[in-house]
Order: structure tokens, then C-alpha cells, then sequence
């Protein structure tokens, strides 16, 4: 239910201006998540969120950049709790998560600065990696592999 909870955070914080602890708790609830504003404490520290100006001028939660800070223990450890399954075909790399946690698993690979990662694409169970060349996707799943070990 955690990463559920925070993956439906970053969706929250991604498509409104959340100013408030308060108001990202609200807004859970309207998404069906009963959380604590303690609870969102916590969510927002593991998830490493800042505070940035909007451009209403409001400060706004918002996934810190990784130039900012180094990727978050928590990051990893979603990506390793939440992935089924890695494949690919060509220059693209596919990644099965469990149901709801595509979103935090694709923001973890995100905050590894993966070289040769030219994008990536969420879903609600699905990642969908395009790689700048189909020569560099097998060092790619070695290394996705080796993080789930």
C-alpha cells in the first residue's frame, strides 16, 4: 500500500499545485488513499520532494531534481521491491512492475542517471525505456538485473 501510496503522490504532485501537507492529504483522500499527515511527512521525506516556486508564485511541492541530490536509498529500494520482470527488444527495454508502481519505479530509474537512457514512459504496470542504441540495452538489463539481486 506504501508505494501505491506514494507512487499516487508523485501522480498528485505532478497535476496540482500542492502547497501543503494538508492539502496532499486531502487530496489523497479524493483519490481513495486514507493517509495521516504524518504518514505524508514520512512519504514526502523517502520521496526526497522540495518545495519550488509555481509559476502562481505559491511554493508548490515538486520531485527534486537529480543534479540537486544523489538518488534516494528509497528509490532503489522501490525499484527492487516493485519490478517483476525486465526485457527488451531493439533499442527499447520493457519493465514490469507490480499493479500502481510503474511511476515511482520509472522516477528511481530516473534518479540513477542510467547512460544511453534516452527517455522513459510510465504506466500504471509498465516502463517502457528507449535506449540510444540497440548495442548498449544488454549492459542495460545486466545492470537492471544486478540491482534486483
Amino acid at each position: 500500500m506504501r508505494y501505491s501510496r506514494q507512487n499516487k503522490i508523485l501522480d498528485i504532485i505532478n497535476s496540482h499545485e500542492v502547497e501543503t501537507q494538508d492539502m496532499l492529504v486531502s487530496l489523497l483522500k479524493k483519490a481513495g488513499y486514507q493517509a495521516t499527515q504524518a504518514t505524508v511527512s514520512r512519504d514526502i521525506k523517502e520521496l526526497q520532494l522540495i518545495k519550488t516556486l509555481s509559476p502562481s508564485g505559491r511554493y508548490k511541492y515538486a520531485v527534486s531534481s537529480a543534479a540537486e541530490q544523489p538518488p534516494s536509498e528509497r528509490f532503489v529500494t522501490i525499484f527492487k521491491e516493485t519490478i517483476k520482470a525486465v526485457n527488451s527488444s531493439g533499442n527499447i527495454i520493457v519493465i514490469k512492475t507490480l499493479s500502481g508502481c510503474a511511476n515511482a519505479a520509472g522516477e528511481a530509474i530516473d534518479t540513477m542517471n542510467m547512460s544511453h537512457v534516452v527517455g522513459s514512459v510510465a504506466g500504471d504496470n509498465t516502463i517502457l525505456l528507449v535506449i540510444d542504441d540497440p548495442a548498449n540495452v544488454p549492459d542495460l538489463v545486466k545492470r537492471f538485473h544486478d540491482i534486483l539481486k
